[in-house]
């Protein structure tokens, strides 16, 4: 049985330990696919702005991630097409090429009382800051906990399949972001990205609790 097995089966992240090998993407194919299931926001417009940070000040955790349009002839780039922020009920998507990154938005990604949770946060925030500039604070790179506690798997979907026992879809990664229209299929997909971040947070949260619950353990041992 493998990690994901394991901990699918006792709905719990494991001790450090247990994460000596990188889990494969076979095993990873052979876990449940997942996505999030609740309500998705899409903003497009500046008025739909201010009810949504409000609601999104409220929150203590969000997951965060940020979708761009691939580009598939070298030299040429775009800018962030979408910005996702998830709380426990429900997720944001804002559309950057429409509302730009406003100000009260901007306030959300300083604020430090505010956690945001992702993975390889440093170039969406570079990204992100051509955009606007702001100093993003509060934001919890969920591969650089990853490796504190010696595991393996880095990216979203290793994460999500060791911590949390399923897969997730890569299906949409490489579609058009920036096109008019997303489609309903492309939104789940932003969603559940930011919606994984979340839940993996207080994964790695309750994985480093332990470990260092151990490590007092064995010190006091000694």
């Amino acid at each position: 049985m493998t990690q994901a097995e394991k901990n699918r089966t006792t709905g719990q992240a494991g001790t450090g330990a247990d994460f000596d090998r990188r889990i494969t993407r076979e095993e990873i194919n052979e876990l449940p696919l997942k996505q999030w299931q609740g309500p998705i926001h899409l903003l497009t417009r500046q008025e739909q702005i201010p009810e949504a940070i409000d609601r999104l000040q409220r929150e203590k955790i969000l997951g965060f991630d940020t979708e761009t349009r691939p580009a598939f002839q070298k030299g040429r780039s775009y800018p962030p097409a979408l910005l996702q922020l998830a709380s426990q009920q429900e997720v944001f998507l804002f559309r950057l090429a429409s509302i730009g990154l406003p100000g009260a938005l901007r306030d959300i990604l300083a604020d430090p009382a505010i956690i945001k949770a992702g993975v390889s946060l440093s170039y969406d925030l570079r990204e992100l800051n051509r955009i606007a500039p702001f100093t993003g604070r509060g934001f919890i790179d969920l591969a650089r906990e990853a490796k504190r506690l010696h595991i393996k798997n880095h990216g979203l979907r290793g994460l999500c399949a060791v911590l949390l026992g399923f897969r997730i879809s890569k299906s949409q990664q490489t579609s058009n972001w920036s096109r008019q229209h997303l489609s309903q299929a492309q939104q789940r997909y932003a969603a559940t990205d930011a919606w994984v971040g979340r839940e993996l947070y207080f994964a790695i949260k309750k994985l480093g609790e332990h470990h260092e619950k151990g490590t007092k353990t064995l010190s006091k041992a000694r």
